[in-house]
């Protein structure tokens, strides 16, 4: 089995021999041994993607909006990953963006979940409307994929930055917090004079 520092290692290498600079292909590496470490085909897809380059122009979205469209190209997934880094600030305003037509689109997964840990929020993405991800501060993954693998393409991708929230209610809360309060204990006189050096003469230590 392959290490996951072989993983990254070998796709920043693979990446830079097809064109992506240094920075790129280490952003790249970065997301493939994330997908890898989260159980989803991050080289198989990658290897895909990189045959098809060779073949297929795709389109560069480097300016993200709030609904983006390739009328022609599919997006590559790399440079709509990276380019959706450098932006989240801005684009986590918007509360919600739109792609349609990204190529292998499995790719662009990771940049989400990184994105996530960057703004502290959660991040739900719905793929083809029927497959949901939620991303969780680049911790973990949770989902409901039910395809039985990832397509070459996503026909539209919609994006949400969730609001923090507690997954409890503030009785809940309150219940445990008041049975935390019984841990304390308030001082009686008897602790008091057992407490360290209490009470003690130098005669005491003779």
């Amino acid at each position: 089995m392959k290490s996951l520092s072989e993983i990254e290692t070998t796709s920043k290498r693979a990446s830079r021999a097809v064109g992506f600079s240094w920075g790129i292909s280490e952003e790249i590496a970065k997301g493939i041994r994330l997908l890898e470490l989260f159980g989803f085909p991050g080289i198989k897809n990658l290897n895909q993607y990189y045959k098809n380059r060779k073949k297929k122009d795709y389109s560069i979205l480097t300016s993200i909006k709030k609904n983006n469209n390739s009328k022609k190209l599919l997006f590559c997934p790399i440079i709509l990953g990276v380019s959706f880094l450098d932006q989240i600030k801005t684009l986590e305003k918007f509360k919600r963006c739109t792609f349609e037509k990204i190529a292998y689109p499995l790719l662009f997964l990771p940049f989400l979940s990184r994105g996530s840990e960057i703004i502290g929020k959660k991040i739900l993405l719905k793929w083809d409307k029927k497959n949901q991800f939620v991303f969780n501060f680049n911790i973990n993954i949770s989902y409901n994929f039910s395809a039985k693998k990832f397509t070459s393409i996503a026909k539209k991708i919609e994006v949400t930055f969730l609001d923090n929230k507690d997954s409890f209610s503030d009785k809940e809360w309150n219940n445990l917090y008041k049975l935390s309060e019984e841990t304390f204990v308030e001082e009686t006189d008897s602790l008091k004079k057992g407490a360290a050096g209490a009470g003690l003469t130098d005669n005491d230590w003779q």
